[in-house]
């Protein structure tokens, strides 16, 4: 099967278009025939050799498709050769076929087309664990959104304000800030004119926020502890900013704040199959209810791959990249 593979590590240039084995699935799988591949950041790490697929996890780039199933492991319950559907990957997905463990497989939420569908299952899966089973949004609280325009930004956003959250988010251009306000969000900060936390604390009556999801790391350390509420929650899911900084204790405990550092694509099967779960118990309906919906920015055909990722890097888009097959 045709698939992308990396010639050594580095830029765009190591990204090539490859013939590899066809994936036949152990008793507990499924293989999919893809049709479609989100974009990740993580991707653009591993393609430059900083993040390698976990012990057992394919050596090809992809944590995200949707697609058909085209095979069923012996002791896969309710799935069937043709069912659509899209997967969370540990890795595999820029390929035209992919195998995948039956848990980490969710059915296309109505109302969503197949392509579309590729964008969901990173981001959702993301910030369901995060914000929602991780730091307990709820109700009423207040949830800052670093990177609002993102593929998680933006599903962060739609989540945050289906379940009554009032949403912040900061962003890096004025049809950023837009976009991320017709999407719900209350206030929208461009981190480029404006000290983020200061807007922050005047936004919310120097009242903090009760969870912030984090892409930046290092860099924001300080600040977002500057800007958590009382009982606070920071989430850290990334680290664009860097991996070392200085933590003000004194101020996380005084407002009895927690930081938690997640990961998703090293979870166990297991772990995995109970996040998409419940992925599909409380965002899927919402899906189909058009109350949360994936944002897909831009699709690239497989062969176009080193343009999907400098798109990704230029960070101009708003929302997911994709790769169509």
């Amino acid at each position: 099967m045709r698939a992308v593979v990396c010639e050594g590590a580095g830029g765009v240039e190591v990204l090539k278009i490859g013939e590899i084995e066809d994936p036949t699935p152990a008793v507990d799988e499924v293989v999919i025939d893809v049709v479609a591949a989100g974009v990740n950041r993580a991707d653009l790490l591993q393609r430059q050799g900083f993040y390698p697929p976990p012990p057992g996890a394919p050596g090809t780039i992809g944590l995200e498709v949707s697609g058909r199933i085209a095979a069923v492991g012996a002791e896969v319950e309710g799935w069937s050769v043709g069912d659509e559907c899209c997967a969370l990957l540990a890795g595999g997905g820029y390929a035209e076929k992919v195998v995948v463990p039956a848990p980490q497989v969710m059915p296309v939420p109505e109302g969503v087309d197949l392509v579309s569908a590729a964008a969901l299952p990173e981001v959702v899966a993301t910030v369901w664990s995060n914000v929602f089973m991780t730091a307990h949004l709820k109700e009423g609280e207040t949830l800052l959104v670093h990177g609002g325009s993102s593929g998680i930004g933006t599903m962060a956003i739609q989540l945050g304000v289906a379940h009554g959250a009032r949403v912040l988010c900061t962003v890096g251009s004025k049809d950023k800030m837009d976009f991320c306000t017709r999407l719900g969000a209350d206030v929208a900060i461009n981190y480029k004119e404006a000290e983020w936390a200061s807007v922050v604390n005047e936004a919310t009556g120097k009242a903090g926020a009760d969870v912030i999801l984090d892409i930046m790391g290092a860099k924001y350390l300080q600040d977002n502890v500057r800007s958590l509420g009382y009982d606070g929650r920071l989430v850290v899911i990334g680290m664009q900013g860097g991996t070392k900084g200085e933590l003000d204790l004194g101020r996380l405990m005084s407002r009895r704040g927690s930081i938690t550092g997640t990961g998703l694509r090293v979870r166990s099967v297991v772990e995995k199959g109970q996040i998409l779960a419940e992925v599909v118990g409380h965002v899927w309906p919402l899906v189909t209810a058009k109350k949360v919906l994936p944002v897909v920015h831009s699709t690239f055909p497989l062969e176009a791959v080193a343009q999907a990722h400098v798109s990704l890097e230029e960070s101009n888009h708003i929302g997911k990249i994709l790769l169509t097959l």
